[in-house]
């Protein structure tokens, strides 16, 4: 962190569809130049005006202008304030430079990013360098894979509580979920297949639930890809789409946090198939929105989600935690996490040393507290 810098945070695409959610948030919640000091970034200033007046934002709120192609922009940027908010993916293809500038610079750096193959390249090539610096570097600050990788720590928290120990089996089970994605989340996709036709060797990394973990393997974890009867819901299951993302961050953030699952651990994440129940996300395969297109403001509010944790211990006993969103995962709950992950981290956690974090790791229940204040989700045991 920065901590002579002239802003806590900057929102970096404040222009784009998710990046103004995010701006919307703080200018609704936090206001400009009180408790928060925040700015909006994107490269074109009149765009960021047209947002900020559009979402009521004051007019006084500072508009930064840096673009992706501009290095220079991008290093200046992140110089002025401790901690920048990205939204402008595929992060594989716009933004290895401004993690690189946050890195080298001391500056903390919040993402989105649900590509592990990218998250396998920022780990090797800038985790030293920010452990030098005092960077804290934090993806997947959103849908994927806050509920999930917190979720996994409430039910290990709660498991203590109740059973006196962690628990080494966790099972994941996404109950129902209503919500869309944008034209960014399906334009990360695509370029993750495309990484992955050029270069074959990557499909390894995705399918590798320890890809984020780098000297560390753990047991051989449930594939995720077979429907079959779970007694532990009591209903069928099957894939769920973000496993793939969210069960190596869990794998990490044990990791990071010095194994308090154990080094045994085994995670894995699937849908909960009940007739009847939605479980709708919208927006995939042709058709779909074009990167800056979203849900509309009805859709997000109408959205939510709702993810059942089960924690197994060795004997058998076991402990429930769900975690709830009160708007649709990928934009109307996601913009609040990644805004408040941000304030979270600069406000809260000044002792997390620099490195490649996930945000359990970094922040803890103390991220879990501030999303309950703040940030619309729940997180409780049953």
């Amino acid at each position: 962190m920065n901590p002579a810098a002239e802003f806590d945070l900057i929102v970096y695409g404040a222009s784009g569809y998710t990046g103004r959610l995010v701006a919307e948030h703080l200018a609704k919640r936090y206001g400009v130049g009180g408790e928060v000091k925040w700015a909006m970034a994107g490269r074109d200033a009149q765009k960021l005006a047209q947002v900020r007046d559009a979402i009521g934002a004051p007019k006084d709120t500072p508009l930064v202008v840096a673009d992706a192609d501009d290095p220079a922009s991008l290093d200046a940027m992140v110089r002025r304030t401790k901690a920048v908010i990205t939204t402008v993916g595929p992060y594989q293809l716009y933004g290895d430079h401004l993690i690189a500038a946050c890195a080298a610079a001391g500056t903390d750096y919040l993402d989105l990013t649900g590509e592990p193959n990218w998250m396998h390249k920022t780990i090797a090539k800038l985790d030293a360098t920010a452990k030098e610096t005092g960077a804290r570097l934090c993806h997947s600050c959103g849908f994927d894979s806050i509920p999930f990788e917190l979720g996994v720590l409430f039910c290990e928290e709660t498991a203590k509580a109740k059973l006196g120990g962690s628990v080494p089996r966790v099972k994941g089970r996404v109950r129902a979920i209503r919500g869309g994605l944008s034209g960014g989340t399906a334009a990360s996709g695509a370029a993750t297949m495309a990484a992955v036709q050029k270069d074959p060797s990557l499909m390894q990394v995705l399918a590798d639930p320890f890809a984020l973990t780098p000297g560390f393997r753990g047991p051989d974890q449930p594939r995720g890809d077979q429907a079959h009867h779970d007694p532990d819901v009591g209903a069928d299951v099957g894939p769920f789409m973000m496993a793939m993302i969210n069960t190596k961050n869990v794998h990490r953030s044990n990791l990071l946090m010095g194994h308090p699952y154990g080094t045994d651990f085994v995670y894995d994440e699937m849908s909960v198939v009940v007739p009847g129940v939605a479980v709708e996300f919208t927006g995939l395969g042709e058709g779909g929105p074009k990167p800056g297109e979203g849900p509309t403001k009805e859709e997000r509010e109408a959205g939510f989600f709702d993810i059942l944790f089960v924690g197994i211990a060795e004997d058998g006993r076991k402990v429930r935690v769900a975690v709830k969103g009160d708007r649709d995962p990928g934009y109307g709950s996601t913009s609040k996490m990644l805004a408040e992950a941000a304030l979270c981290l600069v406000k809260e956690c000044a002792e997390a040393p620099g490195g490649v974090w996930t945000p359990g790791a970094a922040m803890g229940m103390r991220l879990v507290e501030r999303l309950q204040r703040n940030a619309g989700l729940t997180f409780s045991a049953e």
